[in-house]
Parts: structure tokens; sequence; C-alpha cells
């Protein structure tokens, strides 16, 4: 629950404004709000309550930008080359790992034209990224200073720290990532019974009755027959995929998919076919051509046909466009794999996903997939749909039958957060998290768009890209805030397009009001600063959705 102000004082007497500060200042590293006020006997109300989607936003940058993100990429590179050829003729130190002479003639272990971007480019800004953190990554944190006295390639720390900043980068949705002692109890306690660790697979002599129990719940929640836990979320996807289809099979992938799921589709040994992101009529045609054509060669009908999309894409901030993808789906008799990861507990009126978000029967979803690892403040992931596939899972899954069992308390933590947003901690205070995050998500991004900013995804995503462009500016842009005390994960290439460089800002529930107008007033200074107002409000160049399909959504 949430601490209310009574808590804060000693039999009645009213403590200083000092000490009032420091406790909050104790409370948000917490994890949690001073504040808020608990509310009781309140439970989520099913699937039954469809919204109107949105569009996606991807604002089309003027034409000078993309020229001068080119020549800036061209002018590093130039640079980077003749940096290269100091190296070589001895005028400047190399810190990359190089061959030793004496093996020049076996294969090669270090390409030097594959390290290039790493040595030249990547080295310059590599200080924006791995910061040491030294306490609970909450809606604030610290920081451990470090410096570089060799120009990145290596760093010491300074001793000092950067107290309180502001954690804008931490997927902490629902604001579970906390260490109130109130909170945590049934963890401490789960601990003392089962250990920390498991030290055993689930098939041989790891199952605990806490496993069984956490599937039991995730099932319940999302409204399916059954649900499988796993210990890594990227194994989840990486290691169930291959299990479930392989050679002489069809995945079709959205291009805009996770390493995880790309991983896992090659991995199966299936054919892999790439449709533009969330646009329908790129996938239909690929539906038609896999209906009609069938296998390479052959033309044999292919054994599966799986679709393989995102809830929310934790690059763009976009939301899937699941209706239609249904549709799709029930015409050309394919199979749906739905991955969650971002959008369970963060979208949909009581947080159970883009399921409820659209107001779609669960069942209709053929594999659901999802991480614990964001909303719920703890590790792993789960595979639910029907109990064919689940148990089908439990005997052909590489993470099921070789992986040790999920960490005890860690399987405490998520059902603690799942019971909290379900009610059955009798509170409302998973749900008021939800309706936190929805508030704070509109509240930034609409800020964001008034200020002139180019920001991409939907007006429900709490992931909320901000657009760079030019390779100077990332490395320039996060260290000005962390400087203003507010961490920010920037990305660049080779992970976005090499014209789309951007910060990626993860919204919270546990972020207040006063927080996220910090950030915005940093953000309003900063961008005039370094000149990253670049919105026209121009169209979107990537159009989505097209009249031309000729499929029927469900009434």
């Amino acid at each position: 629950m949430i601490q209310t102000d009574e808590h804060h004082s000693c039999n009645g007497t009213l403590k200083s404004h000092s000490d009032q500060k420091q406790q909050e200042n104790n409370n948000l590293k917490n994890g949690y709000h001073r504040n808020e006020k608990v509310q009781k006997n309140g439970k989520g109300d099913g699937f039954h309550q469809p919204r109107v989607r949105g569009e996606d936003s991807f604002e089309e940058a003027p034409l000078y930008v993309a020229v001068l993100t080119y020549m800036g990429y061209g002018i590093v590179i130039l640079f980077g080359y003749f940096r290269d050829f100091l190296r070589a003729v001895g005028l400047e130190k190399c810190h990359q790992a190089r061959e030793r002479e004496e093996q020049k003639d076996f294969v090669p272990l270090y390409q030097d034209f594959e390290n290039f971007y790493k040595r030249n480019l990547y080295m310059r800004v590599r200080d924006n990224w791995n910061r040491p953190i030294c306490s609970l990554p909450g809606p604030v944190f610290d920081v451990m200073e470090r410096v570089s006295d060799d120009y990145n390639w290596t760093f010491r720390l300074t001793g000092r720290t950067v107290e309180n900043v502001i954690n804008m980068g931490s997927y902490n949705y629902l604001g579970f990532a906390e260490n109130n002692v109130d909170f945590l109890k049934t963890v401490a306690e789960e601990t003392r019974q089962y250990g920390v660790g498991v030290c055993s697979t689930r098939q041989e002599l790891g199952n605990l009755s806490i496993h069984e129990k956490l599937e039991q719940l995730v099932a319940e929640f999302l409204g399916v027959e059954s649900a499988m836990a796993f210990g890594m979320g990227f194994a989840t996807n990486s290691m169930n995929i291959p299990a479930l289809v392989g050679k002489g099979c069809l995945i079709l992938s959205d291009e805009l998919n996770h390493t995880s799921l790309i991983l896992g589709a090659r991995l199966s040994g299936a054919t892999i076919r790439v449709f533009k992101h969330n646009n329908m009529q790129s996938l239909e045609k690929m539906l038609k051509e896999a209906i009609c054509s069938g296998q390479p060669r052959t033309h044999r009908v292919w054994k599966k046909i799986l679709i393989m999309v995102e809830g929310i894409y934790s690059m763009e901030g976009s939301l899937v466009r699941l209706p239609e993808i249904l549709a799709l789906k029930k015409k050309y008799k394919a199979y749906l794999y739905l991955d969650e990861a971002h959008s369970i507990g963060a979208v949909g009126p009581t947080g159970r996903g883009v399921i409820e978000h659209f107001g779609v029967d669960p069942k209709e979803v053929d594999v659901l997939m999802g991480t614990f690892t964001k909303s719920f403040g703890a590790a792993g992931g789960y595979i639910a749909g029907k109990k064919e596939l689940v148990d089908y899972l439990r005997s052909h899954s590489h993470s099921a039958v070789y992986a040790t069992a999920m960490s005890p308390p860690v399987v405490e933590q998520i059902i603690r957060a799942i019971k909290c947003i379900m009610g059955y901690d009798g509170t409302t205070e998973g749900q008021r998290r939800v309706r936190q995050l929805a508030e704070n998500t509109r509240y930034f991004r609409s800020r964001l768009k008034e200020m002139g900013f180019i920001i991409y995804g939907n007006q429900d995503s709490p992931v909320v890209p901000l657009l760079l462009y030019l390779p100077g500016k990332v490395g320039a842009f996060s260290r000005a805030m962390l400087k203003r005390k507010i961490g920010v994960v920037v990305v660049g290439f080779p992970a976005t397009p090499i014209t789309e460089a951007r910060a990626r800002f993860c919204v919270s529930a546990a972020h207040t009001r006063e927080m996220l107008d910090k950030v915005l007033q940093s953000l309003d200074e900063l961008g005039d600063d370094i000149r990253v107002k670049f919105s026209r409000h121009r169209r979107s160049y990537r159009p989505e959705l097209y009249d031309e399909t000729d499929f029927e959504l469900d009434s």
C-alpha cells in the first residue's frame, strides 16, 4: 500500500520542514509517493471495454535535418579513416583488441572493418551508456560519477555520487521496482521458506508450489486456460518459438520486432518473411501469396503460418493493430504470436495489455507472451493460451527442460504485483497505479508535442521516443540531461535507422507531476539550446493501413 501522511508523524506531532523533505527523498528512493492515500476493496473490470486505438505518430523531419545527419556521419567516418591511418603508422595508440603477429595466418578473430564503427564512432559517445547505479532504480536513483582519461576507452570512478537523478529510462511502468518494507513482507517470508535459489530445473527437483501458484494466477489474470513461467524474458521468446514452428512452417514477422523474436524465428528453421510495420496491406499480401503459392520450389502447403507481433514496440512506442491482425488471422487460417512484454500492465483499463485495450477476447490469440521484467518489477516471462499449448511446451521447450527454475523471491514479487493489480490484496492501489501511468503518459506526450519535439508512437504508450537525428546531438543531449539530474536512454545506429537517432523515455506511475514538470522544463530549455525541436506537425510518411485491404472486422 502507499503510505499516508499520518504515517510520517509521531504521536500527532508535526515534523520540521527539513525532516519532511528528507523523508520525502527517502520515500522517492523507496519507489513510492509520499502523499498518496490508500483506497480499499477495489477490483478490475475485466475485458469488456474496448478503446479507440488512436493513430501512431511518425512525423517526418525536415529535409535539411536528414541532409545534416548524413553529413555528420560522413564527417565522423572520414575522421575515423584518418585516425586508423595514424594508428597504422604508429602515430596514435590503438586500444582496440588486435590479432597477434604470429597468428596472422589463422582465421582472424577481429575484423578491422567490422570494428570500425565501434572504434571510431561509438567510442566518442560511450560515456552515455552503462553508467553505474548505486541505489534502487525507482523514480529516482543515485549514479556513481566516472571519468575517462583516454577518450572513453577506459573509465575510473571518482568516488563521488550524483544523487536523486530522475529515472526516465527504466521499464518500471507501474512502480513495482520498490524496496518498501511494508510492500515486500510476503517476499521476505517466501525467501525464508524457500531460500533464494532452486538449483534445479522444474522437471527434476525445482518445481515448487509457488511456481504453480504463479502460473495459475497469470492464467487467471490474462483470462486464458493455462500459463507457464520462465526465468528469463529474452529466452521466453528465443527458446519457445523453435518449439512451436520448424522446417516447412512460415513466420510473418513485423519489421520492428524485438531481437528475441528474431532470434527465436531464426533458430526455428522456419521460413521468415518480414512485413512492413503495422501495415495491414503488406501483411495481407504476404498471407495471400503464402496460401496461393505454398512453399518455395515444391509449392506444398505450409504446415503452419505464424504471425509474430508485439503489443507495444519498444523503440517506436507504437501499438499493434490487433483487431485488424486478428481479422486477417481468421480469414487466412493463420496463428498469432503476441509479445506483450511492454504492454502487459502498462495499457488497458485494468492493466491487462493490448488485449484489454482493444476489448479482444484473449482466447482469440493463439500464443500470449509477456515478461515480468517491466510492469511487475521482477524477472522472467510467460507463455499463456490453451492448456494443450502449455502442456506441449512443458516437454518440448528448451527453456522449460534445461533452464533452472525461477528464484522463489522473484516469483513472490510477481505474485504480489499481480494481486495488487487485480485487487486481491484488498486495496485498489494497483488500479490507482494503472490509472496514474495512463495519466502521466498522456500528459508527458502532449507537453512534448506542444514544445515542438518530434515524438513517435501512440498516445497511450508509456514508451516515448524523442527524435534527435544528428549523431553529435545524441551524446550532447544525454550529458546535458545528466547535469540536470535526469537520467535518459539515448539510442542510435545500428539499433535505429541511421537517420533516426533518438532519446527514449519510459514513463512510470511512480513519477510525480513535479518530476515530470522538471523533466519537461529541462527538455524545453535543452531543446532550444541544442536545437532539436524539429516538429512541423507534418503527416506521417509511413502509411500503415491502406483502403485496399478486403477483410472485415468483427462487429
